[in-house]
């Protein structure tokens, strides 16, 4: 006989609940539900679990005036929500129950959730983690950004090169929001009016009744039909305003290499930014506040460049809706906002062409003028006589094509600025803004990025936290330090073997996919060597794709090297010509290695499309070693090397970004560093950069070149990654070809140690226990202390829900 699995009471409960939703919500018998009919019962299901912590907290929040958090992101790569949902409730069991007696497959279910597209990368993902960070620490707050409703594009890899196409994640509906027309405000873009209707979602913190908001605008029409066109025949006409405004909303990131892309993403910035400031005045006035109050209530939070309109158009609202003087209204919006900064990159410091501001947004340019005005009447009190740095401190650039400086007006209109990383911060205050930061030094902050325990380790490595539980506690969701209570174990042959054991499954899991995905087989005892993340030169996944080349060569000549995976994700910008031919040059590198008879078993390359936060969960608890090869002082900080770190990866990486930090905290011995310095690169490029004599005196990074030139990965076309490789061998922004000696160095040290698995598998063990800091928990306490001036507010749990 087979035993048969107990259902609990919560088990019961929730299959209760879900038949329930299957009937009264969707109005479906279970003969005639498909899985995704189950799918939403059961996230409907878990949702009424929610709605009592997310009023109760709403009401807290209301009845005692807080302090509040306003995090203005245009990203929120949330993944899905119902699993992590199920885990901060405590639930995950009792879900695995009720489909066990409803007879349906869990982890099928799971897969029927869509990935809501609402970010790219690193950006918005951290976005996500500080939501839900925010609420396990009982932190009043409330994220705003934009509901897209096709986020930024579905990519699939056809013959080795990205193809885009539509993403349509909102086609079967989102059970996790509500929409309240209620909450809707008026936007004026270039003379037109467009209304934000907000649609909330809950965000669950884990073990508290804490439930934030996340409140996404949606552009809707103010007439939705113009009954007049249509009476008159116009029947395109009739629906024009209608289409025109919901465009704002429609995509996550429009190509802005042209002027309507330009025009659409400024558009959507005041959008998203208007309607989330007169949604805090309307809460304002609703608490009984004064106008006044508005910095005393909030501290907005800017996630990067993309919302730094904010200080104009709170100074707007300030002066023109609420009739306060200037200097007021200046007080009140330096007090209430602050910038995070992400990025050293000029191209992702945004600036507007004058002329398209003063059309879409004359008023505020006019405001950002007379900031401009004061403020540089400041620099000139303080510096006498020094008319350059005036123009470099300007809001508006000088020349012909004069241009708004965004990140200028956030520094300007913030009371704090930080960065992401120790370096990344270092470098902000001495390259970026050094003269601002001379101007007001106590301004400048470092806050070091991490990643939520929950998503990263609970939810995607369930077998790692089992093993965490029963080896330290489970005090480490909430405590990421008590990591550190896993070192004694280093050399503990028992443990070291159940380490080993829940690395391979998680490698076999991964393994699975890629063959269920893309029909390649991989040897998940091989080492996987693993780079997902943004495809951008200066993350250089093309220093990668040259170094398997080179493997490739040492192999076929005989060379004995261990077996090694190298698994590749992300997407590029669809303007990013350069880093669609990284991509390329990847797929067709795989294309020739993964047939070639003599890398059977010892060599394989993938590149998995469409990268996503699901995908991610099955990636990061796999990945051996860590690619995290950017060029020194370009990389802001990086998530995705705290998420591999966590999950027991070794690092091979620059000092860059939180790279630095982390090979601080897991030891010298425990990761593999190459690569010029930030320093040394400005060095180079003081002196006079050029690849060829690097180029020259590599016979081995010679030889791949060439293979590549010859045709070899791109069946014969010698013209196919000319402009990649002519990039590489004239200007090689990034440094690619001084950094490949030194990284083929660090990767044959990456071999030998692989030779030793007792001692990799204590060096992995190390990487987790040692990167308890790396907790968004640790990060937003940060936040709240230094930044923003937020207190936790519990929140108890009403004991009867109304209606019940």
């Amino acid at each position: 006989m087979t035993a048969t699995r107990t259902v609990s009471s919560e088990g019961h409960d929730l299959a209760r609940a879900m038949r329930r939703h299957l009937f009264y919500s969707q109005a479906k018998s279970p003969s005639l539900a498909t899985h995704h009919d189950h799918y939403r019962a059961l996230s409907l299901a878990v949702r009424d679990q929610l709605l009592q912590s997310w009023v109760d907290t709403a009401e807290a929040y209301t009845r005692q005036g807080v302090r509040t958090v306003a995090y203005l992101s245009a990203e929120y790569l949330l993944g899905p929500h119902l699993e992590n949902n199920l885990v901060n409730l405590g639930l995950r069991e009792a879900a695995q129950e009720a489909c066990l007696e409803l007879g349906l497959d869990y982890a099928s279910l799971l897969a029927e959730e869509p990935e809501p597209g609402l970010g790219n990368g690193g950006l918005g993902r951290l976005a996500a983690c500080y939501q839900e960070s925010m609420a396990s620490l009982e932190l009043p707050a409330i994220g705003y950004g934009i509901r897209y409703e096709f986020g930024i594009f579905r990519q699939q890899i056809i013959n080795g090169a990205q193809h885009e196409s539509t993403d349509p994640w909102l086609h079967g509906g989102n059970p996790w929001e509500v929409i309240r027309p209620e909450w809707s405000f008026p936007v004026t873009i270039g003379g037109q009016v467009v209304q934000g209707v907000a649609y909330d979602t809950p965000i669950l913190g884990y073990g508290v009744h804490t439930a934030n908001t996340l409140r996404l605008w949606s552009a809707q029409a103010p007439e939705s039909f113009d009954f007049a066109s249509f009476n008159a025949g116009d029947y395109t006409r009739a629906v024009l305003q209608k289409i025109e405004s919901e465009t704002l909303s429609k995509v996550l990131y429009p190509n802005d290499e042209l002027e309507q892309g330009k025009r659409l993403r400024l558009s959507q910035q005041i959008f998203f930014v208007s309607c989330s400031l007169q949604d805090m005045f309307r809460i304002l006035k609703g608490q009984g506040l004064a106008v006044t109050d508005f910095h005393r209530k909030f501290a907005v939070q800017l996630n990067d460049t993309h919302p730094a309109i904010a200080v104009a158009e709170l100074m707007r609202l300030l002066i023109d809706e609420h009739g306060i003087d200037w200097d007021t209204a200046w007080s009140i919006t330096t007090a209430s906002i602050n910038y995070t900064n992400h990025t050293l990159l000029p191209e992702a410091l945004e600036t507007w062409g004058v002329e398209l501001f003063a059309w879409l947004l004359p008023r505020q340019l006019e405001i950002i003028y007379e900031i401009n005005a004061r403020f540089l009447r400041l620099v000139r009190l303080r510096y006498p006589g020094d008319s350059e740095r005036l123009s470099r401190l300007s809001l508006i650039s000088d020349g012909p094509d004069r241009r708004v400086r965004m990140a200028n007006l956030a520094v300007v209109g913030s009371q704090k600025v930080n960065g992401v990383a120790e370096l990344h911060s270092a470098l902000v205050r001495s390259e970026l803004f050094p003269e601002f930061a001379d101007l007001w030094p106590e301004r400048f902050i470092n806050v070091t990025n991490g990643v939520t325990p929950r998503r990263w380790m609970a939810v995607a490595n369930p077998a790692l936290a089992t093993l965490l539980d029963e080896s330290i506690g489970s005090a480490w969701r909430r405590d990421l330090e008590e990591l550190h209570k896993l070192e004694p174990f280093v050399g503990d042959s028992g443990f070291l073997d159940r380490w080993r054991g829940v690395r391979e499954q998680a490698k076999q899991r991964l393994a699975a996919t890629i063959h269920q995905e893309l029909g390649v087989l991989v040897d998940p005892a091989s080492l996987f060597d693993v780079q997902v993340k943004r495809i951008h030169e200066y993350k250089r996944q093309h220093l990668a794709a040259l170094q398997i080349v080179e493997r490739y060569l040492r192999l076929r000549n005989g060379e004995a090297l261990p077996p090694r995976t190298f698994i590749f994700g992300g997407k590029a910008a669809p303007g990013y010509a350069m880093a669609k031919l990284i991509i390329r040059l990847i797929g067709g590198i795989a294309q020739i290695v993964n047939v070639d008879p003599a890398m059977d078993g010892r060599l394989r390359v993938v590149f998995l499309p469409n990268f996503s936060v699901s995908l991610g969960q099955k990636v990061y608890p796999a990945v051996d070693l860590s690619e995290q090869i950017s060029t020194a002082g370009k990389e802001a900080s990086g998530t995705g090397n705290m998420k591999m770190s966590l999950n027991g990866a070794l690092t091979i990486g620059t000092l860059d970004g939180a790279n630095v930090e982390i090979r601080e905290r897991v030891g010298p011995e425990h990761f593999f560093l190459f690569g010029h310095t930030a320093e040394q690169v400005t060095e180079l490029d003081r002196i006079g950069y050029h690849p060829m004599p690097w180029l020259e005196n590599d016979p081995l990074l010679k030889e791949a070149i060439d293979l590549i030139g010859s045709g070899h990965f791109s069946e014969g076309d010698r013209e196919l990654f000319h402009p990649l490789l002519a990039n590489l061998c004239s200007s090689d922004p990034f440094k690619v070809m001084a950094d490949t000696a030194d990284y083929r160095r660090a990767q044959n040290a990456v071999d030998q140690a692989w030779g030793d698995p007792l001692g990799w598998s204590r060096s992995s063990l190390l990487n987790c226990a040692r990167c308890g800091f790396f907790s968004s928990d640790r990060s937003i306490a940060e936040y709240a202390s230094r930044i923003w001036n937020v207190e936790p507010v519990p929140i108890n749990a009403c004991a009867v829900v109304p209606g019940a």
